[in-house]
C-alpha cells in the first residue's frame, strides 16, 4: 500500500454534519465552551468541527496533547487565531514564531530563573498585604470587584518584579489592556479578516488603545534607559538593551512595544483570573476556605509569607491546582500543521487546523473522578498514580509552555494565603459567575463579593 493510499485509508474524523456549519458559528459566537464541551461528549477524543470555510480538527486526549504540543511539536505553529492576533497584539512571544520566537525566548527566559523568582516573594507579600488592607476598607457591606482587585494586584506585581517599574502611574493601562484583549479575541474568533480600519466601535476603541500602550511602552524604555537598574536583568532592561542592537531602529522599537505589551497582558490576566476564581471557588464551598485559613495562620502567624513557607502551604497549592484544573489560565491551544501528519490513528493534511483544549481535557471523565466536582484533595501526593502526565496542562506543555507560570503560582499562593488568613469574602446574593474565554478564562463581567473579618 502506498502512502497515499494509506492515508486515504484512515477513518474520517466524526464530528457534526455540514449541515450544521451555520448553527455551530453562531454557537461558537455564543458559548464557545459550551460547544468544546458537547462535542466532546457526543463524538469523542478526536472530533472534525466545520466553521464556516473552516474545519478544524479537535483532540482531546493526554496522549494527543503530548503528541502535538511535546513529541512533535515542530510539526505544529501557532494556529487558527493567533494570525488574527498578531494583529492586536504584535509580534509577542505568545504569537510569534521561528527564529523571532526563539530569540525573544532568549532574551526573557533568563528574568524567570528560579533564584530570581524566588527573591521577588518580598515583593510579592507587600502587594498582598496592600491589596488585604484595600479590602479591610469594604467590611461595611458593600460590595467589590474581586476581578477588578486582583487585576490591580497582579499588575503591580509585574510591574516590581519583572520591569522594575511602577505601572500604577498609568491610569489608563488597565482599560488599554481591556481593549486589546477584546479584539484580540474578536480577531480570533471572528474567522475572518476584518481590516482594523473598519470603523467599528470595538476596532475604534483597540486602536485608541494600542496607541496609548505605545505611549507608556516608549515612555517606560525611556526612564529605564535614562535610568538603568543596578543589575539590569528584569524583562525591560532586557528588552532595551536588545533593540540596542538591531540594526533596524524602528524595528527594534516596535518588537519592544509588541512584547511588552504581550508580557503585561499576558503576564497579569493569567493570575488574575486564577485568583479571581480561587476566591469564588472556596466561598462555595466553605470547609475548603476553612482549611485554608487554618493552614495560613498555622504556616504565618502574624507574619508576612516568605519563600521558604510555599513548602509548608501544602493545601494552598492544591487548592490552586483544582482551581486552575477547572479553569485553566491556557484554555485553548490553537496549532497548525506544517505536514501532513497521524495524530490518533487520524490523517492531518498539511495546513489542517488543530484543537487542544485543557478546559474539555481538564474535565475528561476518563482522567477524573466527577470531573465537574471542586475537589483539592484529588492532587494529594500519591493521588495522581496512574493519571497521565498530560491530562493536566493548566500552562500548555512543550517548548512553548508558559514561560511565566513559576512567578504566577508563587504569586497566587502568597496572596491566596494572605487574604484567607485575614478576610473572608462571599459573593453577592444570586450571582453565579459564568467563565468567559479571552486570552484567559476570567470571570464574565466582574466579581462582586462582600469582605468580612475571618474570625
Amino acid at each position: 500500500m502506498t502512502a497515499t493510499e494509506a492515508a486515504a485509508a484512515r477513518p474520517a474524523l466524526p464530528g457534526p454534519p455540514r449541515s450544521a456549519t451555520l448553527s455551530m458559528l453562531v454557537r461558537m459566537a455564543r458559548d464557545r465552551l459550551s460547544v468544546m464541551t458537547s462535542v466532546a461528549q457526543e463524538y469523542g477524543d478526536a472530533v472534525r468541527l466545520r466553521l464556516g470555510t473552516k474545519s478544524l480538527h479537535f483532540f482531546n486526549h493526554p496522549d494527543h496533547a503530548k503528541y502535538v504540543l511535546v513529541d512533535n511539536s515542530g510539526n505544529y505553529t501557532k494556529g487558527i487565531g493567533m494570525v488574527h492576533a498578531r494583529r492586536a497584539l504584535g509580534d509577542g512571544l505568545l504569537t510569534s514564531e521561528g527564529e523571532l520566537w526563539k530569540a525573544q525566548r532568549k532574551t526573557i527566559q533568563p528574568v524567570f530563573k528560579a533564584k530570581r523568582i524566588a527573591d521577588k516573594t518580598e515583593v510579592i507579600a507587600q502587594e498582598a498585604a496592600g491589596l488585604v488592607a484595600r479590602l479591610r476598607r469594604h467590611r461595611d457591606g458593600r460590595p467589590v470587584d474581586i476581578r477588578e482587585e486582583m487585576t490591580g494586584l497582579t499588575l503591580g506585581v509585574l510591574g516590581r518584579a519583572l520591569l522594575e517599574a511602577d505601572l500604577g502611574a498609568f491610569e489608563s493601562l488597565g482599560e488599554s489592556f481591556e481593549a486589546v484583549q477584546d479584539q484580540a479575541i474578536f480577531e480570533m474568533m471572528s474567522l475572518s479578516a476584518v481590516p482594523t480600519w473598519v470603523p467599528l466601535p470595538k476596532q475604534l476603541r483597540f486602536r485608541r488603545a494600542r496607541a496609548e500602550l505605545e505611549r507608556i511602552v516608549a515612555r517606560l524604555a525611556a526612564e529605564r534607559a535614562a535610568h538603568p537598574t543596578a543589575d539590569g536583568d528584569d524583562v525591560l532592561s532586557r528588552l532595551v538593551e536588545a533593540i540596542r542592537r538591531e540594526p533596524d531602529a524602528r524595528a527594534g522599537r516596535q518588537r519592544m512595544r509588541d512584547e511588552l505589551v504581550t508580557m503585561m497582558l499576558a503576564g497579569h490576566e493569567t493570575t488574575a483570573s486564577t485568583l479571581s476564581w480561587t476566591f469564588y471557588l472556596i466561598n462555595r464551598y466553605p470547609q475548603v476556605w476553612e482549611r485554608l485559613h487554618a493552614e495560613a495562620v498555622e504556616v504565618l502567624g502574624d507574619r508576612l509569607p516568605t519563600y521558604a513557607d510555599l513548602r509548608q502551604l501544602k493545601y494552598t497549592s492544591m487548592v490552586l491546582q483544582e482551581v486552575m484544573r477547572l479553569y485553566p489560565p491556557v484554555w485553548l491551544l490553537p496549532r497548525l500543521a506544517r505536514e501532513e501528519d497521524e495524530i490518533g490513528g487520524y490523517r492531518v493534511a498539511a495546513g489542517a487546523d488543530v484543537l487542544i483544549c485543557p478546559y474539555t481535557l481538564h474535565r475528561h471523565p476518563g482522567f477524573w473522578e466527577a470531573p465537574e466536582r471542586f475537589d483539592p484533595d484529588r492532587f494529594e501526593p500519591g493521588k495522581a498514580a496512574g493519571r497521565p502526565r498530560y491530562a493536566y496542562i493548566p500552562f500548555g506543555a512543550g517548548p512553548r509552555v508558559c514561560v511565566g507560570s513559576s512567578l504566577g503560582l508563587l504569586e497566587a499562593t502568597i496572596v491566596t494565603a494572605c487574604v484567607v488568613r485575614e478576610l473572608r469574602l462571599a459573593t453577592v446574593p444570586g450571582f453565579d459567575a459564568k467563565a468567559e474565554p479571552m486570552l484567559t478564562l476570567r470571570v464574565r463581567g466582574g466579581l462582586p463579593m462582600t469582605v468580612q473579618s475571618a474570625e
